[in-house]
């Protein structure tokens, strides 16, 4: 009725008509879905939405409260681990030990082929820790048969000894100041006092290092037999029986 009533009228120029249809044709009403069944109203309600929705956003985790399993990063090697040197290991414990040592020594305490070789016969007697499959930090030690350290002692380890001889402990330049020294060490006391046949651990070092170990329940017992060009070093000596380490429930 409206289209007829338009008939004979003219065409405002540059102004198009704007015909309103009431119902219009069947042809042009696009019939909506039925609401009824799930899976239409969820068929209806995407092509109302975006082709590229925005991503939700995570929940705000409290603070204080862990992370559920499923919520942390996965890791294809784990965070933080301590486990035993193996021969794979020597080369970056060695790059470790040169930067902390020579720099300020000028020497090594073990070097490469030194290295290997007690990694080879007492890996047991070693510690490592890990970031992520990186090493930061190490422990390297031998079993010692003497009372004293003596010159063949840095090179000898004694299957059948009682002591466990220190021979370094050094801590990758980016972890250090950190406490990653004094917490190793008190895993590898820990780490030694699982073996019976270990009574007593030993260590030579520098006269301003020994109040740092003796904090770990090392005492000096002397200057030390063995000299490196014009360095001198204190003995020092820990028993491992009763020893703090035994009730530390720290979690170190």
């Amino acid at each position: 009725m409206e289209s007829q009533c338009m008939k004979g009228q003219k065409r405002p120029t540059g102004r198009p008509w704007r015909l309103k249809v009431l119902g219009g044709p069947p042809r042009l009403r696009r019939p909506l879905p039925k609401l009824g069944h799930p899976r239409e109203a969820a068929v209806a309600r995407m092509s109302t939405q975006s082709t590229n929705p925005p991503k939700p956003k995570a929940p705000h985790q409290p603070p204080g409260i862990p992370k559920s399993p499923s919520c942390q990063r996965r890791h294809t090697l784990p965070a933080s681990e301590f486990r035993c040197l193996t021969l794979e290991d020597a080369v970056s414990a060695f790059e470790i030990e040169r930067e902390a040592f020579i720099s300020v020594l000028g020497i090594c305490p073990l070097y490469l082929d030194e290295i290997r070789h007690f990694l080879t016969l007492c890996p047991e007697l070693s510690l490592g820790w890990f970031e992520e499959g990186c090493l930061v930090a190490f422990i390297i030690g031998s079993l010692w048969d003497k009372e004293r350290l003596m010159q063949e002692s840095l090179t000898l380890h004694r299957p059948g000894g009682h002591i466990a001889h220190l021979h370094v402990l050094a801590v990758h330049r980016a972890f250090r100041q950190q406490g990653r020294g004094p917490i190793l060490l008190w895993r590898y006391l820990y780490h030694l006092g699982s073996w019976p046949a270990v009574r007593q651990a030993v260590l030579m070092c520098e006269d301003v290092l020994v109040p740092f170990y003796e904090r770990f329940g090392f005492h000096a017992v002397g200057p030390c037999a063995i000299s490196v060009g014009s360095l001198s070093f204190t003995e020092l000596h820990c028993s491992l029986r009763n020893h703090p380490f035994l009730r530390r429930s720290s979690g170190c």
